[in-house]
């Protein structure tokens, strides 16, 4: 990724300079920017993306700022683009997609899939076999031997590709549901939420903290509007955009302040757009886990080859003896060169067996799927490790509002003049309380203009607030006392204002009021506001000074609003003599508290279980908040997060700590209220040094250092800013704690059935490698030919990929404890199990291969054939069973949801079926012969012993681990019979 932005800077270097070259050739063939004319820009979108790409200042004065453009555009600064001609804007000035690169067909696959290196060299021995087999056999009994073994390269290649091209479409699903980005814009004279790609040039956009910038476009008004260009740029400093400098580019974020601009280019003619033409997105890296295992596969197809070099030398070295025995070393034949042919085939089949690129296959395919199924539980998974690493979590750093309670704010009580209100009843009505005119008024002032959200009316008439949880549930409450938003927003002139930080904890307005009177409001955390007052609004309405008796009062009511799981904010305003140089800081002292507004945010559905959950799997979970520590302690309480020896503590007091006692107290940290984007950092960057696997949920901009510093990062797809999302590797779309749950229950399932899959494939890695090597070496032939040996590949692979890898998780999943980072992959159990399983099924094809004529009582010329046939089926049978022994790993009822999942249930069929038609039906292309119902019925049987043999290999103890350290991996032994069913 690092390559990427240096290659978009230097991209944008390189259009800036030619940008600059047609500026000064235009500067000299106009003379001066006062020629500029407006029509010139009024249907002329290059023109327009031009000035702003190259920030062009003097054109743009020459056309009287952003009225003069609007004027160009044909648009209302006030009133916006109207609906009607959204589609001719579309038209004229493009549309805001950008090009992207067309997806591959599925023949495009194909050819991927053909470009396997073993599968080329089999289809130059299938070619050559073909023409020997013609020479010698004659038509049409010399192509069997050949055609077969391209019917099993087709039939591979094919299911390959198929399986590839399926999952390019699940994440071609996956980014489109990553790319649903909406902005706040002005049209019809109404404030709606349209998609970014539905913006047109014209288009009147408001810009807020942790928003993308949607479009290029210019500044039209605003406050404290601070950008980050480094997507764009490089550069880690936040650039101020105003009126003096009011260009700004699509890609670039706002870090800060509010805005509203107007687009002037969309899609490809913006300046990201032009640098994406340029460029095509890199893949994604592999995951952890797919590196590991292609070191096991590596390791793996090494020791495949070494097997097939000296199976293939073996049954060489023996057919030149014989034919030295037989003195006819000096006259060679065409059958000669095909007996060559086909030694070197099934060595070559061997390497196809041995090499299991099914794993990084199998990694992929499980990752998809689950990630496929994670959207529909409203869990967008941006990377494909995040679900493989969450399910190694071992502690999860969550926030409160919104993610453990419901988001959905209202204000239930409200200390003012002196006294606690109680502001709706039980059943949720809205209690009218009496104000002195003088107290209501100044309130509702505050209350409307001291806010960054707004109170918008369709064409219905119908009001809805657009903004925060918490800044709708403190407007709303202003709408029900009868306060009226847009006649208050009307008669007061904004002078100055410092949106909310979430370093300061507070937001601050300054108005001209209606009789010339200037006023400053303050709206924040609860301390913090009160700790700017000196004076307080008493029981009569009058303005008194705030004595200690009176703040001891007012702590009081703040501690029982939160000991109620109340969320506090205060209300505070001042007036200046002689009016206020907007130039100037808002003051941070001498205010005078309004109001103490207690809003209550209720705990979402299923959060306590969801954390429940999480404690039996041996995750850890911390509330990480920035509310009052005894709302915080309350609501942590109520969910279960904060239990008898946990620890809560706030921001503040975090700070202090040395690293030292950090160590000692961060294991029982629990809750941490009154936090900073600071203080979430580095408590995750400390658990994470203490070599815990942390998971970080967050929201807003000032989370975007943690969740980049945490293991795998949570953002909240309604409440989230395009920040936050940005640095996260999963979108949580629902906000719910319990999602996050399912995150962990998913990345659990990926790990256990890519070990399921490495057993499964292991297992018949050795046992083929074995009997075709050992009866190459004993009998000069090889049992399994090279058709044989593909479909096993293919049911190895695949097939077994597919049915292994796709295992839904169970509840059992999350009564494990993680999986430390260095834990072995290839556990002791996964051992016993393969090795059980492959002496038992070594042992029966030996005996049938060294002894199976007289044991089945075979006899004529067509005996080896059948006892081939037979010791190929009795093999298939073999992987079919092992397969189901393979769904756990340490457990003995291995039916458990068997029958539910309908993937795996579909491939066992499907490779039953295809055994079936390959050996009655295409004997002449496998090398086989039909079987009569006895041997059928026998090769059955033999492989269903293989399920008694594995319940039995889970009798045998292997690894124990001790119960206060159940933290070695998913793969424990359990401790009586019991827990193995």
């Amino acid at each position: 990724m690092e390559d990427l932005r240096v290659t978009f800077i230097a991209m944008r270097a390189a259009l800036r300079f030619m940008d600059a070259g047609i500026q000064h050739r235009n500067a000299r063939e106009h003379h001066q920017p006062s020629d500029v004319n407006i029509s010139e820009f009024s249907k002329n979108p290059d023109k327009l993306a031009s000035m702003v790409r190259s920030y062009d200042m003097k054109t743009l004065r020459a056309l009287n700022g952003p009225d003069g453009i609007a004027q160009a555009l044909n648009v209302s600064i006030n009133e916006g683009v109207k609906s009607s001609e959204i589609s001719t804007r579309q038209e004229t000035y493009g549309i805001n997609k950008y090009t992207e690169k067309p997806s591959k067909s599925f023949l495009m696959f194909v050819w991927d899939a053909l470009h396997d290196l073993t599968l080329i060299i089999l289809i130059v021995c299938a070619i050559v076999s073909i023409g020997v087999g013609l020479a010698t056999e004659g038509w049409p009994d010399g192509l069997y031997d050949g055609l077969g073994i391209l019917l099993s390269i087709l039939l591979v290649v094919t299911v390959t590709a198929v399986s590839d091209y399926k999952q390019s479409l699940q994440f071609r699903d996956l980014d489109k549901e990553k790319k649903k980005i909406s902005s706040h814009v002005t049209r019809d004279a109404c404030r709606k939420k349209v998609s970014i790609y539905d913006l047109v040039v014209g288009d009147i956009v408001h810009l807020s903290i942790g928003d993308q910038v949607p479009a290029d476009g210019i500044f039209i008004s605003g406050y404290n509007l601070l950008i980050d260009e480094s997507s764009l740029t490089g550069e880690s400093d936040y650039v101020h955009i105003d009126e003096n400098k009011p260009f700004l580019l699509a890609g670039t974020k706002v870090q800060d302040g509010s805005a509203k601009m107007l687009v002037t280019a969309v899609g490809m003619k913006t300046e990201w757009g032009r640098l994406m033409e340029t460029l095509s997105e890199e893949g994604e890296d592999e995951t952890p886990l797919q590196v590991k295992l292609n070191g096991v596969a590596t390791i793996i197809g090494k020791i495949g080859l070494l097997f097939a070099v000296l199976t293939f030398l073996v049954l060489v070295v023996r057919f030149l003896v014989e034919k030295a025995m037989r003195n006819e070393f000096s006259s060679w034949s065409s059958t000669d060169a095909l007996n060559m042919l086909d030694y070197f085939a099934t060595a070559v089949t061997i390497i196809v067996v041995a090499v299991p690129e099914g794993l990084p296959l199998a990694v992929t395919l499980s990752l998809a799927f689950a990630m496929k199924k994670l959207m529909n539980d409203k869990a967008l998974v941006r990377h494909l490790s995040a679900c493989e690493t969450m399910g190694s979590s071992t502690c999860i750093c969550t926030d409160k509002t919104g993610t453990l309670t419901t988001n959905h704010m209202v204000v239930v009580k409200i200390w003012v003049s002196g006294e606690t209100k109680d502001v709706r009843d039980s059943a949720g009505h809205v209690i009218s309380s009496k104000l002195s005119e003088r107290v209501s008024t100044v309130l509702l002032q505050g209350i409307f203009e001291c806010t960054g959200s707004e109170v918008v009316k369709d064409k219905d008439g119908k009001t809805s607030i657009l903004g925060t949880p918490t800044e709708s549930a403190i407007l709303q409450y202003g709408l029900d006392t009868g306060g009226d938003f847009d006649a208050i927003r009307n008669e007061i002139e904004i002078i100055k204002m410092e949106p909310f930080n979430s370093a300061k904890k507070k937001m601050s307005v300054v108005v001209a009021l209606p009789d010339g009177q200037t006023r400053a409001f303050c709206k924040g955390a609860s301390e913090i506001v009160l700790g700017l007052c000196d004076k307080v609004i008493d029981e009569s309405g009058e303005t008194v000074p705030l004595t200690k008796e009176k703040t001891e009062v007012v702590n009081n009511v703040i501690e029982y609003f939160a000991r109620d799981a109340l969320r506090t904010l205060c209300l505070a305003y001042m007036d200046f003599e002689g009016g206020f140089d907007g130039g100037k800081d808002i003051p941070e002292s001498g205010y005078t508290l309004i109001a103490v507004v207690g809003i209550k945010d209720p705990l979402r559905p299923g959060v306590k279980e969801a954390v429940e959950t999480c404690l039996a799997a041996g995750i850890t979970v911390r509330m990480v908040t920035g509310d009052n520590i005894n709302t915080a302690k309350a609501i942590a309480k109520e969910c279960g997060i904060l239990t008898g020896d946990g620890l809560a503590i706030e921001g503040p007091e975090f700070r202090t700590k040395t690293a030292e006692e950090l160590n000692v107290i961060a294991p029982s940290i629990r809750v941490m209220a009154r936090s900073s984007p600071t203080d979430k950092y580095d408590l995750v960057k400390h658990l994470r040094g203490m070599s815990e696997v942390v998971a970080v949920t967050g929201d807003g901009t000032n989370d975007a250092p943690a969740l980049h510093e945490s293991d795998i990062g949570f953002a909240m797809g309604i409440a989230g800013t395009e920040v936050a999302k940005e640095q996260a590797d999963v979108i949580v779309m629902d906000d719910d704690f319990a999602t996050i749950v399912k995150v962990a229950k998913w990345g659990r399932a990926v790990y256990i059935n890519i070990q399921k899959f490495v057993q499964f494939q292991l297992t018949v890695n050795i046992v083929a490698l074995m009997i075709n090597f050992v009866s190459a070496c004993i009998t000069g032939s090889a049992p399994l030919t090279a058709v044989q040996l593909l479909w096993v590949n293919l049911i190895m692979d695949t097939l077994g990929a597919l049915a292994l890898a796709t295992e839904p998780p169970h509840d059992g999943l999350m009564k494990r404890p993680p999986v430390k980072r260095t834990d072995s992959f290839i556990t002791k159990t996964m051992w016993r199990n393969i090795i059980g399983q492959s002496i038992y099924q070594m042992a029966v094809l030996f005996v049938l291969n060294f002894a199976g004529k007289p044991i089945l009582k075979l006899h004529g010329e067509n005996a080896t054939a059948i006892l081939n046939t037979f010791i190929f089926n009795t093999f298939v049978f073999c992987q079919v069973f092992n397969e189901i022994n393979s769904r756990d790993i340490d457990k003995i009822n291995i039916f458990r949801g068997m029958f539910s999942s309908w993937i795996f249930m579909g491939v066992m069929v499907a490779t039953v079926v295809f055994q079936v038609i390959i050996v009655e039906f295409l004997g002449t292309f496998a090398s086989t012969v039909p079987l009569d119902w006895q041997l059928w019925s026998l090769s059955i049987v033999i492989g269903l012993v293989s399920m008694p043999i594995a319940a039995v290999l889970k009798c045998i103890p292997v690894e124990k681990t001790p119960v206060k350290e159940q933290h070695e991996g998913y793969d424990m032994l359990p401790g009586s019979p019991d827990e193995r069913v």
